[in-house]
């Protein structure tokens, strides 16, 4: 498997990946787990998503499905052929599809998802070479800021549950 690497002092992904944490923010504050992301295009957020799965009873409300269909929506097609997705977390393999359909060229993400991950943890939806579009992935943008909000939130979870 082939990752770039985080390159330290690399603002625009910081930039882009602040926004998706903003987002996460927001679902973490409505009570949906905190995963965000921004679709963006030559510099400007064109979709802006955050887990609504809970709030609209939908399974398919990832931050990711949202961004994009908002990016689509913006730029009048559904091929995103020039669209860099943020996401806090690594995507699921409803959302890695949709970005290999979407034609999304690159991904980058904070944390990875250790149970559904598809861009390399558990699958490689993103880069399958029997599928006629690859996703190139950084990942490791802000980890640290994203692992925390999650884990918050999932420790709130956790102590309203005992």
């Amino acid at each position: 498997m082939c990752y770039n690497a985080v390159i330290p002092g690399e603002p625009e992904h910081q930039k882009y990946m602040r926004e998706a944490l903003a987002e996460a923010r927001v679902a973490y504050d409505r009570g949906e787990v905190p995963i965000g992301a921004v679709a963006v295009h030559k510099g400007y957020v064109v979709g802006r998503g955050h887990n609504r799965k809970e709030e609209l009873a939908d399974p398919s409300a990832h931050a990711e499905m949202i961004a994009l269909r908002e990016a689509a929506q913006v730029l009048g097609s559904w091929r995103l052929s020039d669209v860099t997705l943020y996401c806090t977390m690594e995507p699921c393999p409803m959302c890695a599809g949709a970005m290999v359909l979407a034609r999304v060229p690159r991904l980058v993400y904070a944390v990875d998802d250790p149970k559904s991950g598809a861009a390399g943890s558990q699958f490689d939806i993103v880069r399958s070479p029997r599928l006629n579009h690859q996703v190139q992935v950084t990942k490791g943008v802000l980890a640290e800021e994203a692992r925390d909000l999650l884990d918050l939130f999932f420790n709130e979870l956790r102590g309203r549950a005992e």
